[in-house]
């Protein structure tokens, strides 16, 4: 979606794991101040600043703790490779999946007013549930104010293809409001609603696309295989809705798991060489990941293709993110003023 500009913004914001800066985007468009970001990644960084701001810090979160300034809102999607599909689901087991506690620690140390985190969908079902039923015993029982309240906690999967991107991505978003803050009212947060999707993946195809996002007729019958035994998984391509962007899109998965789409018009445009013949079958360009994270037309993608990938693959999704921070303003009956 493209950057919506206000007069005045509201609500002191921190960002932690912002990576590129999908969720922050979402967040800046629906008016929040983000006054301190933070990644670990430097290519992140370097994108992060480039297109967005400066107010992004690098370096592990753990040894800058002294330099996050007081804020309203605290938003990060912290890494979800302990908890993926993808991943080998260590949990808290593995050194990330202890990050939630560093963010436990922001907490009890500048109480924010509102906290909104973002993970993969399998968080719910971890270890059987008891990983998040954890977190949510955190927030709700554990991180108590000097009256004994905690946080009020909501949580819902949300899934990108029902906020206008043809992408199935889903996510499980928790908001937390301050119970003291908010003098112990019950909140009346709800999350937002599906809205129609108006375009799909070939939609956002672009026009012109280079030689190098071509499968050569060699790998083609590999990426289109389904896998055998307990790896069997039906390929498909030209899909209508995008499956899930991923972090290792550079390394080129099957077709059970990439995207990839037949592009007849642009194969015209290129001569086989004796090295190699290529098909009608390409991956999908850096920018094409772009759209499907809803990142703004302005967006400069200014580092490598694999880091793009990886970056976008990491996302959050920029609209689910506008349409969750839409509700938060809703809730507290803010008002904005778009500039100009």
């Amino acid at each position: 979606m493209e950057r919506i500009k206000y007069k005045k913004r509201h609500l002191k914001t921190v960002s932690l794991f912002a990576g590129a800066g999908g969720l922050d985007l979402g967040f800046l468009n629906a008016g929040f101040d983000i006054v301190w970001a933070n990644d670990i990644d430097k290519y992140a960084y370097e994108s992060y600043r480039h297109n967005i701001s400066d107010h992004i810090v690098l370096g592990d979160i753990n040894q800058l703790l002294n330099k996050i300034p007081s804020h309203d809102v605290l938003i990060g999607g912290f890494p979800c490779q302990p908890f993926s599909m993808m991943g080998q689901q260590l949990g808290f087991e593995d050194e990330r999946g202890t990050l939630f506690f560093t963010i436990e620690q922001i907490v009890r140390t500048h109480r924010p007013k509102i906290i909104v985190l973002e993970n993969v969908k399998n968080l719910e079902t971890h270890n059987g549930g008891e990983t998040f039923a954890r977190m949510q015993r955190i927030l709700r029982d554990e991180l108590l104010d000097d009256n004994g309240l905690g946080y009020s906690v909501f949580y819902q999967v949300l899934n990108s293809a029902d906020f206008g991107i043809p992408q199935t991505r889903r996510r499980v978003f928790v908001v937390a409001f301050d119970r003291g803050y908010f003098n112990n009212i019950d909140i009346n947060f709800e999350f937002p609603q599906p809205i129609e999707l108006q375009q799909n993946l070939k939609d956002i195809l672009d026009d012109s696309v280079d030689k190098k996002y071509f499968l050569s007729e060699k790998i083609l019958p590999t990426i289109l295989s389904h896998g055998t035994g307990n790896y069997y998984s039906k390929s498909e391509i030209d899909l209508k809705i995008a499956r899930p962007l991923c972090a290792t899109m550079h390394k080129m998965h099957r077709a059970s798991q990439d995207n990839y789409v037949t592009d007849v018009e642009n194969r015209r445009k290129f001569e086989d060489t004796e090295e190699k013949r290529i098909s009608n079958v390409r991956r999908l360009t850096p920018n094409e990941c772009r759209k499907l994270q809803g990142f703004p037309s302005e967006w400069e993608i200014n580092v490598s293709d694999t880091q793009a990938y990886r970056q976008f693959g990491n996302a959050v999704t920029v609209d689910v993110a506008y349409n969750v921070a839409m509700q938060i303003v809703r809730t507290l009956n803010i008002t904005l003023e778009i500039e100009g």
